[in-house]
């Protein structure tokens, strides 16, 4: 049979399509998630060899992959063994998958703790492609039985893979001498220069950071790592903020405020944002907030700093959420989720002159559960994908 592009084709992969041998019964993590349904937040991404992968959780709340080099035919779902880790994927907390030079490939996930809102990094890390994987282990230094969650993964354009996630190390020194000496959590990071095999110190990017929101992540021009994040301003403002590592992730740039819409709120939304490199220079962003009483998914220019540059413009409906942003040249495309009452719908904002102007695209709709849809790239093109229990759908949106 003669096999098409992915880059396209539609593709709908079921969700469940496992063998007898694999469903036969639930296993001791099954057991320990008595009476819930296992959450549908999955990460995608194309390997080098332009395969795409997928990671998630079955219905026994087992972590597998599965991948298709065509979109239209897919492998059987591989179960990754993670001993008896219970892992986050619900919402803005999912595993996810990324692929480095000389063959390697890591899934990072978060693995809830005994205690409410704690968890620990964990990762697998694997030299031969994702043919094989290790045994989990921790990706921080730092033990304590706190909040170490929400992380976010990327390989640089040296092979340096960056780790950031939210920690709360901070906060649990401060409130031992006083509970309101410290508002919100921090942003922690580390760098692998082998792959995964061994790690740097923890570095901490910023106090102060919300609790709840992912932390989204670009390349830089130099070949390093952009960063914007919820951040906890002054008099309990939950705007955004924005750094910059370097290639190799030997420095961190100041922080920079990305967004001001001055939206006071004591709680975190669980609604980060999304980040993309502009073909010309600085970065496409958006973010979920509320303005001067009007709630907004919100799409802007940053400068190469983070700054806003330009209009700030909300995006074409009212109920749009979770967005994601990438670009490839002059085209940008924006994904999202709504809920009008009955069905929830996805759309894409579609640009093909750099952000001056948009066009509105239906892509799909489910009276399922649905999960939060994101971009993924292989080479000049650009795909939306998202996941309902019947099915995960990915579609090309550009190039």
């Amino acid at each position: 049979m003669k096999r098409r592009n992915l880059l396209s084709a539609l593709a709908v992969l079921p969700c469940w399509p496992y063998a007898s041998a694999l469903a036969q019964s639930a296993n001791a993590s099954h057991a320990r998630h008595a009476g819930k349904r296992a959450g549908l937040a999955m990460n995608a991404a194309f390997a080098p060899d332009g395969t795409l992968w997928m990671v998630g959780l079955d219905e026994h709340y087992r972590l597998f992959v599965q991948r298709s080099a065509d979109g239209a035919q897919w492998s059987a779902p591989r179960i990754v063994a993670t001993g008896n880790d219970t892992i986050a994927a619900d919402g803005e907390n999912r595993p996810k998958i990324a692929f480095g030079p000389n063959r390697w490939a890591v899934i990072s996930y978060t693995q809830p703790l005994s205690k409410p809102y704690t968890g620990e990094i964990r990762m697998l890390r694997s030299t031969d492609g994702g043919e094989t994987f290790s045994a989990p282990f921790t990706v921080h230094r730092d033990r304590q039985l706190i909040t170490h969650r929400f992380e976010s993964i990327a390989f640089d354009a040296r092979g340096a893979l960056h780790t950031l996630w939210i920690d709360k190390r901070d906060l649990e020194a401060a409130t031992r001498t006083d509970a309101n000496a410290y508002a919100g959590a921090a942003i922690y990071r580390n760098v692998s220069l082998d792959g995964g095999r061994t790690f740097g110190p923890d570095v901490k990017v910023a106090d102060h950071s919300c609790e709840c929101c992912r932390i989204a992540l670009a390349p830089t021009p130099d070949g390093g790592i952009a960063a914007m994040w919820r951040h906890v301003f002054s008099g309990n403002v939950r705007d955004h903020a924005f750094v910059t590592i370097s290639p190799g992730g030997k420095t961190t740039s100041p922080m920079h405020r990305a967004s001001f819409d001055e939206w006071r709120i004591d709680a975190c939304p669980h609604h980060g944002p999304g980040l993309s490199l502009a073909a010309d220079g600085g970065y496409h962003a958006v973010w979920f907030g509320i303005r001067s009483g009007e709630p907004a998914m919100r799409y802007a220019r940053l400068d190469e700093h983070g700054t806003p540059r330009g209009p700030v413009r909300a995006l074409p409906d009212i109920g749009a959420e979770h967005a994601d942003v990438h670009s490839i040249g002059a085209h940008v495309v924006i994904v999202w989720r709504s809920f009008d009452g009955a069905r929830t719908r996805y759309r894409a904002w579609i640009s093909t002159d750099d952000g001056k102007t948009f066009a509105t695209r239906e892509l799909g709709s489910t009276a399922d559960e649905g999960d939060n849809p994101f971009l993924v790239r292989n080479g000049q093109r650009l795909f939306a994908v998202w996941r309902t229990r019947a099915e995960v759908r990915v579609e090309r949106v550009a190039g």
